[in-house]
């Protein structure tokens, strides 16, 4: 199927979300899945296609919760998300909801050894760098959640320097931008994409330093 050029986030993407709030039941669903289909999908799909050459291919998650192990038995997201990844959870984020949109990236789960690897790097001398760029996103108006331990790991000294860093579990920027009337055209493209290039040196410092999931150097299970 070819994917059509974006031409911004339609009135009817942030409807949908608004009706669905109200009305997350598989009957719902079933009746409105087309307007999902036109005016939310389409439009992530061509948005993700359009900076696909630059931050690489992207992918949409899916619509379905999985409720099973949940009070809330809601069906379906209230938002659509997608994703261009650079390592396990670790890439470039935009998500359409009813409240707006949302651009983010980083790191945003520990897997594997993820974790030790992050502490490593920030060991071995790259704490100041780290700094530098969250002081950067900072002044960019980027809200910024590392997910902190509120205790310190294990062996780390309280009076470490660097005791703040050592304590993330992740590291992730967001910015929120509400529904508005410019969102229905292509400056949500620009924006998205200004966006994920302010993102870039920690996103890619994150893929090059926090690394993947599993160690390909392993053997496979």
């Amino acid at each position: 199927m070819t994917t059509r050029t974006f031409t911004g986030i339609p009135a009817e993407a942030f409807d949908f979300y608004d009706a669905l709030a109200a009305n997350n039941t598989r009957p719902w669903w079933q009746e409105h899945r087309g307007t999902y289909e036109e005016q939310v999908r389409a439009p992530m799909a061509a948005l993700l296609a359009e900076l696909a050459e630059e931050f690489g291919e992207g992918r949409l998650y899916r619509p379905y919760r999985d409720a099973r192990f949940s009070r809330d038995k809601a069906p379906i997201k209230d938002h659509q998300g997608g994703l261009v990844g650079l390592e396990d959870a670790v890439g470039y984020y935009v998500q359409l909801s009813a409240s707006g949109l949302m651009v983010a990236g980083g790191w945003y789960a520990p897997l594997g050894q993820q974790l030790v690897r992050f502490r490593e790097a920030i060991e071995a001398g790259h704490a100041g760098e780290v700094r530098a760029m969250l002081r950067t996103l900072e002044r960019q108006h980027w809200e910024l959640d590392g997910q902190p331990l509120k205790t310190r790991p294990r062996g780390v000294a309280p009076d470490h320097p660097d005791l703040d860093l050592l304590r993330f579990r992740a590291l992730t920027a967001a910015k929120h931008v509400p529904v508005q009337p410019w969102l229905g055209t292509r400056r949500a493209l620009t924006t998205v994409r200004a966006g994920w290039r302010q993102l870039r040196p920690l996103v890619e410092w994150l893929a090059d330093h926090v690394g993947p999931g599993v160690d390909p150097a392993l053997p496979p299970e």
